[in-house]
């Protein structure tokens, strides 16, 4: 067998044979990073997107210094979604199955959708690993069941997310439950300005490790514009849908609303849809993932909360019936697909509002290829760059300078010059909006 490359860090034996055994052989940039800087002990927060390994970066070196014969929570790690909650926990299984007997680690998952009574039960012995949602673990602890009090390790996986889901207080109570020499790891695809509070109470002077994106999407990622010209929407989507036929395919939207709006069309329409946003309750998102997996849907409807807090497995293509308005997210979203070895495409259902967000997107890296739905084909098109590049007259662009300076209904002293400057600043604007110098 191939030998790992983790034998460079000083992990616990074990870890290298679990490693081996799940076929990784040599540590990715973020592991390179973090685990020897999290091994002295130092508190760290992790600046990296979805897919770069960050889960076994935090993983082993907890793992490592971990003292089984001490039964009590020695690390807890939290995350925005239950199904990324599982996900951790089960590779921590994965790797703790490798521990000798009398070295044992015990690990449990807490996530809300559970009977808690039961849980309770089982929480007469500490585990020395808590992996959960916070809602549920502060509840726990909040019942005097679990006790973090003993923790040394913290673990707050996609902060940002559990940020925009409102989970950063439920976080915070649990971190005030732990000592105060606490070492954090805080992970996240951003820093947003709301999270550096949290950061400053918790983390005095922690490393910061930013990991940049080799791409900022897999290569194995196709990126398609589909123009609508005024064309239905729906309709719009229903053709691709029935041209492409695909393996399994997530369409996002930006809503619950429209989430909802969306899948019930589309089954007016004869399509058995899937539904992922955050207002289904636990017992409808675990049903909805379970059928996922059970290949029972060929199309996901879905909000933002899947790109970041999910894995769904073998999704083919990705539809964006709406951008997101971070466009961070299309990043997220995209890399639902050609995942691993496989490929993967990413449509982009447009219309005229949306070039500046395509431009952006450009401007990010992402190289877009332009096609349309001709005679029940897919077939390719350079048309948006020849409408980008078409150059406007320039009694078109002295047209839009005055559309956009409206006169004021009260005219006061000076109003003309006022009123001159303001569109000769207008049309600099349209000008270099055109990229053409101005005569």
């Amino acid at each position: 067998m191939e030998k790992t490359n983790f034998t460079r860090f000083s992990l616990k034996p074990f870890l290298y044979e679990g490693l081996e055994n799940m076929g990784f052989y040599d540590p990715t940039d973020i592991q390179e990073r973090v685990i020897p800087k999290a091994l002295k002990g130092l508190s760290l927060v992790g600046q990296s997107q979805t897919g770069t390994g960050k889960t076994h970066a935090f993983l082993l070196p907890i793992l490592t210094k971990l003292n089984p014969s001490i039964q009590s929570v020695q690390a807890v790690i939290t995350a925005p979604t239950r199904e990324l909650a599982h996900q951790i926990y089960h590779e921590v299984l994965k790797l703790t199955k490798y521990c000798p007997k009398d070295e044992e680690i015990t690990a449990k998952l807490f996530v809300g959708g559970t009977d808690k009574a039961r849980v309770i039960e089982k929480l007469k012995v500490q585990p020395h690993i808590v992996i959960g949602t916070p809602g549920r673990i502060y509840d726990l602890v909040k019942e005097q069941a679990l006790f973090v009090h003993t923790a040394t390790m913290m673990v707050v996986d996609e902060a940002d997310l559990m940020l925009d889901l409102g989970f950063l207080e439920d976080v915070d109570r649990i971190a005030g439950a732990m000592p105060e020499q606490l070492q954090m790891f805080v992970f996240s695809a951003t820093i947003p300005e709301n999270l550096k509070p949290f950061l400053k109470k918790y983390m005095e002077n922690p490393e910061f490790v930013h990991v940049e994106p080799k791409q900022r999407t897999a290569k194995n990622i196709e990126h398609i514009l589909l123009p609508l010209r005024h064309r239905d929407k729906f309709h719009f989507l229903k053709n691709l849908m029935e041209i492409i036929h695909p393996y399994l395919a997530i369409i996002f939207v930006n809503t619950k609303a429209r989430a909802d709006e969306l899948a019930n069309l589309l089954a007016e329409n004869g399509v058995k849809v899937g539904l992922i946003h955050g207002n289904l309750t636990p017992r409808e998102r675990k049903k909805m993932m379970s059928q996922i997996r059970n290949l029972e849907y060929q199309y996901i409807v879905a909000t933002d909360l899947a790109s970041r807090g999910i894995d769904i497995e073998g999704v083919s293509h990705v539809f964006h019936y709406e951008l997101p308005k971070d466009l961070n997210f299309y990043i997220h979203r995209s890399g639902r697909t050609g995942r691993g070895a496989y490929s993967g495409v990413s449509y982009i259902l447009f219309d005229e509002q949306d070039n500046e967000k395509i431009s952006k997107l450009e401007n990010m890296g992402i190289t877009f290829t332009y096609m349309d739905i001709v005679a029940g084909e897919l077939k390719e098109n350079d048309d948006r760059n020849q409408r980008k590049n078409r150059k406007r007259k320039p009694q078109e662009v002295d047209i839009q300078v005055k559309r956009a300076i409206k006169k004021p209904k009260k005219v006061k002293p000076g109003y003309k010059k006022k009123q001159k400057e303001l569109l000769e600043k207008e049309k600099k604007r349209q000008l270099k909006k055109l990229g053409r110098p101005r005569h």
